[in-house]
């Protein structure tokens, strides 16, 4: 397996238990950015309530830091907040990439709705040190223990080369892709060919709204085609909103950033990228016979 490394890409991590310990993490950060030379405005992105609290430490030089409540930046998955984060990088970074961001996630929300959601964003600070490694970007990560949990926290920790305990990205998403996927249910329904009008019309008997069946539809047929060849018939189980396919490769991805990357051209196609973006998982696993994609729409 090769091993991830160190970038320009600066990720440092702060944890903090009171309003004051916020203040006190994110203000020598700012204050770093807004003395460097030839950087465009750092960016706060946090708790509206933490905003406020800056705005108040900063007095006037609140002016020129741009603030952007969490709420409106982590909307969706994590591979949402990569795109987000590329998307944002590209428009406002300064040359290669360099701005300061301090960057507070939605513990409160969908990233510490479940098990199983926490699990994808600590996959997203892992890939974070490479899929942002081509850029001189310093990002700081604020961890509040009163609404992430020490578990949560214990694992961020891994994700940050400033910590004593940091693993190697790739090391860590092998750790996370380890666990076996659960088995699919008996009931559910094999689909020979996984295209898009058959999923979507499956989609909407099990309550998918139209608009979010053909969304779905189309990031299984986006699939598909990026996998082909196919290794056997797709999968299909599940009720509204939390409908699942499941498609077997004939061939390993081997590839933890598989999806996360913006697509540049034909290869690496779109599917795994639109997936992404669309569902709120797909977890990949391979195996001696090939991949299995697991796509969820919600």
């Amino acid at each position: 397996m090769t091993t991830g490394q160190l970038s320009p890409f600066d990720h440092r991590m702060a944890v903090f238990d009171s309003d004051d310990g916020f203040v006190a993490a994110a203000l020598p950060f700012l204050g770093e950015a807004l003395g460097a030379s030839g950087e465009p405005p750092p960016v706060a992105i946090a708790a509206p309530r933490n905003l406020d609290l800056l705005r108040d430490a900063l007095g006037s030089g609140a002016k020129d830091v741009t603030c952007i409540p969490h709420t409106d930046w982590y909307t969706g998955s994590a591979a949402n907040a990569v795109a987000r984060a590329a998307t944002y990088l590209g428009a406002h970074a300064g040359p290669g990439g360099r701005i300061h961001l301090v960057m507070e996630p939605v513990w409160s929300g969908r990233a510490g709705r479940s098990a199983r959601e926490t699990t994808e964003w600590i996959r997203y600070e892992a890939l974070a040190n490479l899929l942002f490694a081509p850029m001189s970007t310093t990002a700081l990560c604020a961890y509040d223990t009163r609404t992430a949990g020490p578990a949560v926290i214990a694992a961020a920790r891994r994700t940050h080369p400033d910590t004593e305990v940091y693993e190697d990205p790739l090391r860590l998403a092998a750790e996370l892709d380890a666990v076996p996927l659960p088995l699919p249910p008996a009931g559910a329904r094999p689909l020979a060919e996984p295209h898009a009008a058959a999923v979507q019309s499956w989609a909407v008997g099990r309550g998918l709204p139209a608009a979010d069946a053909e969304l779905f539809a189309a990031a299984v047929a986006e699939t598909a085609a990026a996998l082909a060849p196919l290794g056997g018939a797709a999968l299909l189980w599940g009720e509204a909103p939390a409908c699942v396919c499941e498609l077997r490769s004939a061939r390993r991805l081997d590839d933890p950033l598989a999806g996360f990357v913006p697509p540049a051209g034909p290869e690496p196609g779109p599917g795994l990228w639109y997936a992404r973006q669309v569902c709120a998982y797909v977890d990949i696993r391979d195996d001696a016979r090939g991949a299995t994609v697991r796509l969820q729409y919600a």
